[in-house]
């Protein structure tokens, strides 16, 4: 039983230090691809960040196409707890929940926008990434939206599709220029005065 426990106890050793190195590799590539965008940030760039020569970059991640994915694939999971499409919160508690969230995370809007424009040019592999993403959040907030009017919550002549388009639309937008004016840009304000012009009050 002890050289059981023994045993391992010294395998979680080595796969703690794996997830280690794999955890600081991403967020390297996290500060350098939101700075510098995925075609001008380097792996070399990505490797000095993480304190690691490219070949041991190479062994986590045999591919920078890879690493894209898994660096988008972890920007998922942090905003993963508020997405506001999984939440029982009302829509604007949650949408406003999720904008203060993602404020409070550094990097985290500026490489999801970085790599979202990034992702129109020609060949880049985020694209689909963005193009399915941008279509799960229409499809979730066109539900959410279309429940409002069952409750009598939307104002008249409002169309719950169209809704969902602009909502994504607006706070896309808000992100980049809160980005560029955060002093004079209030994502939150914004996105709560979109909610007044399309709901009504709660009875």
């Amino acid at each position: 039983m002890t050289t059981k426990n023994v045993g391992r106890t010294g395998r979680r050793g080595p796969y703690a230090k794996s997830e280690e190195r794999r955890r600081a590799i991403l967020d390297a590539a996290h500060s350098v691809f939101a700075a510098r965008g995925y075609r001008s940030g380097s792996l070399q760039e990505v490797a000095d960040e993480a304190g690691l020569s490219q070949t041991s970059l190479f062994h986590y991640f045999p591919s920078k196409q890879d690493l894209l994915m898994a660096v988008l694939e972890r920007r998922d999971e942090i905003t993963c707890a508020v997405f506001p499409d999984a939440t029982e919160e009302g829509l604007v508690d949650s949408v406003v929940r999720t904008a203060l969230f993602n404020e409070d995370i550094p990097g985290v809007i500026e490489l999801y926008t970085v790599l979202c424009a990034e992702s129109l040019t020609d060949g880049h592999p985020g694209r689909m990434y963005f193009t399915e993403r941008f279509e799960r959040l229409r499809t979730g907030y066109a539900r959410r939206f279309r429940e409002l009017a069952s409750e009598g919550r939307l104002r008249p002549g409002v169309d719950p599709d169209e809704a969902a388009v602009s909502l994504v639309a607006l706070w896309e937008g808000l992100q980049t220029q809160w980005l560029l004016a955060p002093g004079d840009v209030d994502v939150v304000k914004g996105l709560r005065g979109f909610f007044n012009l399309l709901m009504l009050p709660a009875p």
